[in-house]
């Protein structure tokens, strides 16, 4: 009997779901661009649609002495309208240094007290402290 329920349940919420699909209509792409990957492990692409999304982005390989150490450096953008219209950008680079995006909207951290300034200059001349050794076996 429990199971009965639960399968009724089931396609009840199923049927529901399908009754509140609504087709939207396809958002044209307006510019489309791709170049790569290339030999040297460089690409470009970028992108453009109908209702105004942006993006574009470019990267290559920085060799290394080490083959394996080679990295990958990346910088790009994309940009929309936010559903409140608000125009949203941003711009971003990625490599060994990690992902660094930057927008106006994105959320920054609050400026470094004064008294705590002072005391990470005043930590930074001291001579570091060796780590104690625990669990050494000698």
């Amino acid at each position: 009997m429990k199971l009965t329920i639960a399968v009724v349940s089931c396609m009840l919420v199923g049927l529901v779901s399908c009754q509140q699909f609504q087709p939207t209509t396809p958002i044209p792409i307006v510019r489309y661009e791709n170049d790569g990957v290339n030999f040297d492990g460089s690409y470009k692409w970028a992108y453009e649609t109908g209702n105004g999304i942006q993006a574009q982005e470019s990267g290559y390989v920085q060799p290394a002495q080490n083959p394996n150490e080679s990295t990958l450096n990346v910088e790009g953008g994309y940009s929309y309208t936010a559903p409140d219209g608000t125009p949203i950008s941003v711009k971003y680079v990625a490599g060994p240094q990690g992902f660094v995006p930057v927008g106006d909207h994105l959320p920054t951290p609050p400026p470094v007290p004064i008294a705590i300034a002072k005391l990470l200059q005043f930590l930074a001349t001291q001579p570091s402290t060796p780590e104690p050794a625990y669990n050494k076996i000698k």
